[in-house]
């Protein structure tokens, strides 16, 4: 008589094109339980390229900016910030895509203070990208679906700091800009870090102009050069009134 297999151990089902809705149910479940299971209410966001690297000194020549030491010390910053003034349950957690470049650097920073403030939301993609080794494994998160993920970031995000990046970083920014903006998700303090990035490559005060967004749209965006001014943009936007996340 042959052996008989559970519908859900059933692999070959549960891998396929049925079961898709099943498998993004779980990608919502599970990282639910996990994350009320290790008190992760809320997080300051850190997005960034995956490519960037520690800086060598440049010899000769006006050095370009670090990215990779900034975003390190900006996480730092917060969680020295959240340890001394908030209590275990209301701190506030230190989230990226868990991967290389800035997303290693912020935790990378938080981990000189306090490993367990890291949490990585990492993503399956073509190539490999492990989650960094400063996130513990609980705190660790792999996504298969892109639209899980982003939904994670925003379900826990107070503010989101945003370091020069390419397609995934714009996406992302833009995602949180555009629940922000049609009250999907609460107004928070949003930085851009790196004026000699941001500076024309988005023309924010064009489509202001031209009528395709309001002024109000764009007033929570701080564009900073500083870990200094980061902080501060970030902090004091955490300190205002907080408005509940919409259902």
């Amino acid at each position: 008589m042959a052996k008989m297999t559970k519908s859900y151990s059933n692999m070959e089902f549960l891998m396929g094109e049925e079961a898709r809705g099943v498998r993004i149910l779980c990608e919502y479940l599970e990282p639910k339980s996990r994350l009320e299971r290790n008190g992760v209410k809320r997080a300051i966001i850190m997005f960034g390229s995956a490519r960037t690297r520690r800086l060598k000194p440049a010899v000769g020549a006006k050095a370009a900016p670090d990215y990779y030491a900034l975003a390190a010390d900006l996480a730092e910053r917060f969680a020295r910030w959240t340890i001394d003034t908030h209590p275990p349950e209301e701190r506030y957690f230190l989230c990226t895509g868990g991967g290389p470049g800035i997303m290693e650097a912020a935790h990378e920073g938080g981990a000189r203070v306090d490993r367990n403030l890291n949490v990585g939301f990492n993503i399956s993609l073509p190539f490999e990208q492990h989650v960094n080794p400063f996130v513990k494994d609980d705190h660790a998160f792999e996504f298969h679906y892109f639209f899980m993920r982003k939904f994670w970031f925003m379900n826990v995000a107070e503010a989101f700091v945003v370091f020069p990046g390419g397609f995934g970083t714009l996406d992302e920014l833009f995602e949180a800009l555009t629940l922000t903006q049609t009250g999907k998700a609460r107004p928070m303090p949003v930085v851009l870090f790196g004026k000699e990035f941001w500076d024309g490559l988005v023309n924010f005060d064009r489509l202001v102009e031209r009528g395709l967004i309001s002024q109000q749209d764009v007033d929570a965006l701080v564009m900073v050069e500083t870990v200094d001014e980061a902080f501060e943009a970030i902090t004091t936007g955490l300190a205002g009134p907080r408005r509940e996340r919409r259902k």
